[in-house]
């Protein structure tokens, strides 16, 4: 973690081969998306054969942070992906930490805002 950055816990991100109920899906990432019932947040990752996405973020699960600064939050590691705007008003960048993927979240969006957008897919990840 890095001085004068912020870092809230948002979600945890876990890949499945198990297709789920209202999965939101992503060409450009060849990943579908949903989001766990339960009362945390959790979201369920299932990719195809051919998504080109890093290995890291399709093997294994990952924490997410909000940050108050994604770009200083990101210089000097080793990005995966990103920064991007998957959801509108909402940039992420995934890093390596040392063997695990972790997503850094820069938003002004509330909670509520974030999840109701996600359930609807808006956002540049659910646009052909």
């Amino acid at each position: 973690m890095k001085s004068g950055i912020q870092y809230e816990f948002h979600h945890t991100g876990i890949p499945t081969s198990e297709i789920r109920p209202d999965e939101k899906y992503s060409e450009s990432a060849k990943m579908y998306t949903s989001d766990n019932e339960g009362n945390f947040r959790i979201q369920w990752h299932r990719f195809e054969s051919d998504s080109p996405l890093h290995p890291l973020i399709k093997d294994l699960p990952h924490v997410a942070f909000k940050v108050n600064d994604l770009k200083a939050a990101i210089d000097g590691e080793e990005v995966l992906i990103g920064p991007y705007e998957p959801i509108d008003d909402y940039w992420v960048a995934v890093i390596n930490d040392g063997g695990a993927p972790v997503e850094l979240i820069q938003t002004s969006l509330s909670d509520d805002e974030i999840w109701g957008r996600a359930k609807k897919g808006q956002g540049s990840l659910y646009r052909k």
